[in-house]
């Protein structure tokens, strides 16, 4: 009987595989990737499309397009629930997609606190189509009068979205609007001192106002209501509160970590279901959990490709190393960053330049295979 490879999500940590579908097929192996659009927005360069500095054809991948012309199938859908008993992914619109192997890419979502009314102006940062709605929506408003802007979290996606939004008020607007970022306790808070202070300084310097200390009880058109019962008016508001792995394990009874990401093994796979395996922000990696960066969702590509094709094959699997410090550069907004890696820091254009660089790079590897 033909074995049947099942891939739930096109993102970073499958695009090897993905790449590699027609040398899969030509093995006699039916592969169907599920998606809930036809194509895979790279999320690293999100806020950059956000400011214009990049079109959203830039930064996506024709996921659609690569499965099929590959011999794979395609279904524009979204997993709910894994029964791994019976080996099957049930579609939210009812489908039933049965497997032999299955690999979850499925991602994460942006906590909601709290919100009144019509969420029209409330976009979360992820998935990244709800930054290219706020793109236009903004652009909108900066023309014809002032706006107030307000960013919910004090991590990074607050800041690069906070810089962003600055840049395109800057290059599409008559007045500039006024840029709140309400960040909880500490703004970038399990960063250094140094970063930090670069950050803030980066912001505060072209107007954006940075509140610590100040939870969000609820937010509703027209206005965010902090703790202690202050109401800030807002036009806009941006949900950054940090990402969660999806609900789709917790919800299909199968061994999860305590973020709710699937538990996996030193192979990426499933410490409780062997057909089962996954990578990216959707995994909690038993051995040595890991930040929810893209950087180790590359990393994963090539042993989830490998053990994917082993599973299927009968072959010893390969373990993943996470590897040693990773390269962070924040998107400040207005073609400035911030560089952090081991000892090295620093901020300003070149920052920018060498993310630019390395994120357009990534791109044009993978667009190629379209």
């Amino acid at each position: 009987m033909q074995k049947r490879l099942v891939l739930i999500g096109g993102g970073h940590a499958h695009m090897v595989t993905l790449a590699n579908l027609a040398a899969i097929t030509a093995k006699g192996i039916a592969v169907t990737v599920i998606g809930p659009s036809d194509h895979h927005y790279y999320s690293g360069m999100g806020p950059g499309m956000l400011s214009g500095t990049y079109r959203p054809e830039e930064i996506r991948f024709a996921t659609r397009h690569v499965v099929e012309k590959q011999g794979g199938t395609f279904i524009r859908d979204k997993a709910v629930r894994i029964d791994p008993q019976g080996k099957i992914v049930v579609l939210d619109g009812g489908t039933r997609v049965p497997y032999d192997v299955l690999s979850c890419n499925a991602g994460s979502q942006v906590p909601r606190p709290a919100i009144e009314g019509s969420p029209e102006d409330i976009f979360t940062v992820k998935p990244i189509e709800r930054l290219m709605a706020a793109k236009s929506r903004l652009a909108d408003h900066f023309a014809r009068h002032r706006t107030q802007v307000v960013i919910v979290g004090g991590g990074p996606s607050a800041a690069e979205v906070a810089g962003n939004v600055w840049q395109l008020a800057r290059d599409t607007g008559r007045t500039m609007p006024r840029i709140t970022i309400c960040a909880g306790k500490t703004f970038m808070g399990r960063f250094s001192q140094t970063i930090r202070h670069r950050i803030l300084g980066s912001l505060r310097r072209r107007g954006i106002v940075v509140r610590e200390g100040d939870y969000v009880r609820q937010v509703s058109p027209g206005n965010v209501v902090l703790e202690h019962g202050e109401a800030l008016p807002a036009d806009f508001v941006f949900l950054a509160l940090g990402v969660r792995p999806s609900p789709l394990f917790a919800d299909s009874g199968i061994a999860t970590g305590p973020d709710g990401g699937l538990r996996v093994n030193v192979f990426l796979q499933s410490t409780q279901y062997p057909d089962i395996f996954g990578g990216g922000d959707c995994i909690y990696f038993q051995k040595q959990p890991l930040d929810k960066v893209g950087v180790y969702a590359v990393r994963e590509n090539p042993i989830l490709y490998h053990n994917l094709l082993a599973r299927l094959e009968g072959r010893d699997l390969m373990p993943f190393d996470p590897g040693g410090d990773y390269l962070l550069i924040f998107n400040l907004g207005g073609r400035t960053g911030v560089l952090k890696k081991r000892w090295l820091e620093f901020g300003g254009r070149p920052a920018f330049i060498i993310k630019d660089r390395i994120d357009r790079r990534f791109m044009r590897k993978f667009q190629a295979i379209e």
